[in-house]
C-alpha cells in the first residue's frame, strides 16, 4: 500500500551552481518552501521542518501553498524559479505523476535536484463517524452490498491517496465513488465535514481529528502496525 513519502527538491541548477553560491554568503535571504495542498502530509511536514531548518539557517522559511493541477502548479513555480536554493520544493508523488498524465511539463531528473528524504510515513484509512463499519472488513462487507455508494475523498490524480484507494478498490473487489478535491488536506476537511464516506490520509494529518472523534480511523497502510497509531491493524 502507499505511504506517505516527501521529498525535497530545487531547481536543477542549483546543485551545479554550487561555485557561485559559494562567493556568497548563502542564504542572505528568506528560504521558501513550496507544497502542492493546504493541510496536506507535505505541508504537515514541512511546517514541522521549517522551524528547525530556520534556525539552522539563520533565515525565516516560509511555507508557500501552491494548490491545483494535481500538483504540477506548485512544481512549476519551482522550476520556473532561479536555481539559487531558494525555493525548495516539498512534494511526494513526483514520480507517480508522469505515469497517470500525459504531457506532464517537466522532467525530474532535467529540472529538479534532490535535496533530502523529509519523512515517510504511513497512510491511514479514515472514515467520517456516521459510517456504520469500525474494521475494513466490515467496510468491505458495505461496500459489496451498496456498490458505487460509497464515496472517498481523495487529492489530484495520481496523488499518494488516490493511488492507495484505487489499490485498496482492486484489492478488495470494491466499487468505492471518487469525489477528486484540489487536495488531501481539502479532501480530509471535506470528510470531516460530512461530504464523503471515507479517505486514505497521512498519519500526521489524521491524528488531531482521531483524537477529537471527528474521525474513525480503521486501519494503517502498511504489513506491521505503525508506533505513530499504536493498537490501530494494518489494512492487510
Amino acid at each position: 500500500m502507499p505511504r506517505l513519502v516527501v521529498w525535497i527538491f530545487t531547481a536543477g541548477a542549483a546543485v551545479l551552481g554550487a561555485g557561485a553560491l559559494c562567493a556568497q554568503v548563502y542564504p542572505n535571504k528568506p528560504v521558501r518552501i513550496v507544497t502542492a495542498q493546504a493541510g496536506g502530509g507535505s505541508d504537515f511536514v514541512s511546517r514541522l521542518v521549517a522551524p528547525g531548518l530556520s534556525a539552522g539557517l539563520g533565515q525565516q522559511v516560509i511555507i508557500e501553498n501552491r494548490g491545483g493541477g494535481s500538483g504540477i502548479i506548485a512544481i512549476e513555480t519551482v522550476t520556473q524559479a532561479p536555481a539559487d536554493g531558494y525555493t525548495l520544493l516539498s512534494y511526494g508523488n513526483i514520480w507517480i505523476l508522469p505515469l497517470m498524465r500525459d504531457n506532464v511539463p517537466y522532467d525530474v531528473l532535467r529540472d529538479l535536484s534532490p535535496v533530502t528524504l523529509q519523512a515517510s510515513a504511513p497512510n491511514v484509512l479514515v472514515v467520517h463517524p456516521s459510517l456504520p463499519v469500525r474494521s475494513v472488513k466490515e467496510l468491505i462487507v458495505l461496500a459489496k452490498a451498496r456498490p458505487g455508494e460509497i464515496d472517498y475523498g481523495s487529492g489530484g490524480t495520481g496523488s499518494g491517496n488516490h493511488i492507495a484507494a484505487e489499490l485498496f478498490k482492486a484489492m478488495a473487489g470494491v466499487n468505492l465513488a471518487r469525489i477528486p478535491y484540489r487536495g488531501a488536506g481539502q479532501a480530509l476537511t471535506a470528510l470531516i465535514g460530512g461530504e464523503v464516506h471515507l479517505a486514505f490520509a497521512s498519519a500526521g494529518s489524521a491524528a488531531p481529528h482521531l483524537k477529537s472523534g471527528r474521525l474513525r480511523a480503521l486501519a494503517v497502510t502498511r504489513a506491521q502496525p505503525s508506533p505513530l497509531l499504536p493498537g490501530l491493524p494494518t489494512v492487510a
